[in-house]
């Protein structure tokens, strides 16, 4: 699939073209073909979670010793990017593996990284962070859930929306006030392990736009008994400096799926108007076509270099807010755009849901806002001018 004229970037070392070509091989055969019975579902099936444990696709790039496969970002940048290709769009793994998992590993106690970490790896906890309530969107300094001392736990209680693998998930990181007076100094991410959890459960599974099959959903916890050892750390009050500090790896991973989502829409339009006619010749014969997909690779290329770049500097340790911010908000409008231009050149064909292009259509809406807004994205480069 590769349609760009990009040189393989520095940090793409040979171990890591194995696992690309591992990874692709996994997804082809053991992903893909069921897309159409999860899309038709709404869900994907909990066991694809187990088959990525087992084919060491998640937590890439969490140490060995806490059950990882001791890679680093890269590692799992190659497999979201295979994802993004193979249109895996609703997959909820970037955040289990590449937010979810990393929260752990920095901030928790060396017991919590012990306890979860090694049933991420293997699926058999499957992830999710819940930050957004009805009302607060991105304003996360204002959320209402509550974790209230009590003896020697906690008492949980609020209502999140909007939550990335919500159905199936049975970690779930929550953002909550531990200090309702103290503004963002009282927010406190408090670790739910929801099998045994009294008083938690799960809403609906949102209906949206797109991504058919990610079941992002509306959580609930009513008076959740918590032990001391669900607060990740040893600190309260922490959680707004912890999600912070982490915004630009998870702004990346969100560029890493827009950049691929352009590829993938390019060359399934290459293939087609090389394949279709109107009037007596191909589609890809006639000048417009031509210009649209010259324009179409060129801005692609571009976005592929500057993401390239980024996770370069990432895995030096110095890819700043702005710059991912940047990232993030520059590829997703790219995004929607070169897949719109796309969708056009298929014509009435591109607005029928069985073709790929169309859900990739509908797929792409939500990258502008999730991740923190591309609004939110313009504020935060404007302040740094």
């Amino acid at each position: 699939m590769e349609v760009l004229s990009v040189a393989k970037p520095t940090w793409m070392s040979e171990d890591l073209v194995m696992l690309e070509e591992q990874a692709k091989r996994f997804v082809d055969t053991q992903m893909v073909p069921h897309v159409e019975k999860w899309t038709e579902d709404g869900i994907m099936d909990r066991s694809a979670w187990n088959k990525l444990g087992e084919a060491g696709l998640l937590l890439a790039g969490i140490p060995e010793e806490y059950g990882g496969a001791g890679g680093t970002f890269a590692h799992e940048t190659v497999i979201n990017r295979t994802f993004g290709l193979a249109g895996l769009d609703s997959l909820g793994a970037g955040l289990h593996s590449g937010i979810v998992a990393p929260y752990i590993l920095r901030y928790g106690t060396e017991e919590q990284k012990k306890r979860w970490l090694p049933k991420l790896a293997t699926g058999e906890m499957v992830g999710a962070i819940a930050m957004s309530e009805p009302g607060t969107g991105s304003d996360l300094q204002n959320v209402k859930s509550s974790a209230k001392k009590s003896g020697n736990g906690y008492i949980l209680n609020g209502s999140k929306t909007f939550i990335t693998n919500g159905q199936l998930a049975n970690l779930i990181i929550v953002v909550a006030k531990t200090d309702p007076n103290a503004g963002h100094k009282g927010i406190s991410l408090m670790v739910v392990e929801t099998d045994d959890a009294q008083g938690f459960r799960r809403g609906r599974k949102l209906k949206k736009m797109g991504l058919d099959w990610a079941d992002t959903s509306e959580l609930f916890f009513d008076d959740v008994k918590l032990p001391a050892e669900s607060l990740l750390g040893t600190e309260e009050g922490m959680g707004f400096i912890q999600l912070m500090s982490d915004l630009p790896q998870e702004r990346l991973i969100v560029t890493t799926g827009a950049v691929a989502a352009m590829e993938r829409a390019l060359a399934m339009t290459i293939a087609y108007v090389k394949e279709r006619k109107a009037f007596g010749k191909h589609i890809a014969e006639f000048q417009n076509t031509q210009f649209e997909l010259a324009e179409c690779k060129t801005e692609a290329t571009i976005a592929r270099v500057f993401h390239d770049n980024c996770v370069e500097r990432h895995l030096k340790g110095e890819l700043d807010t702005v710059t991912a911010s940047m990232a993030k908000y520059w590829t997703t409008d790219l995004q929607n755009k070169i897949i719109d231009r796309c969708l056009q050149l298929f014509g009435g064909y591109g607005f029928m849901d069985e073709y790929p292009i169309s859900r990739m259509y509908r797929d792409a809406r939500v990258q502008r806002i999730y991740a923190g807004t591309n609004e939110i994205m313009k504020v935060v480069i404007a302040r740094s001018l």
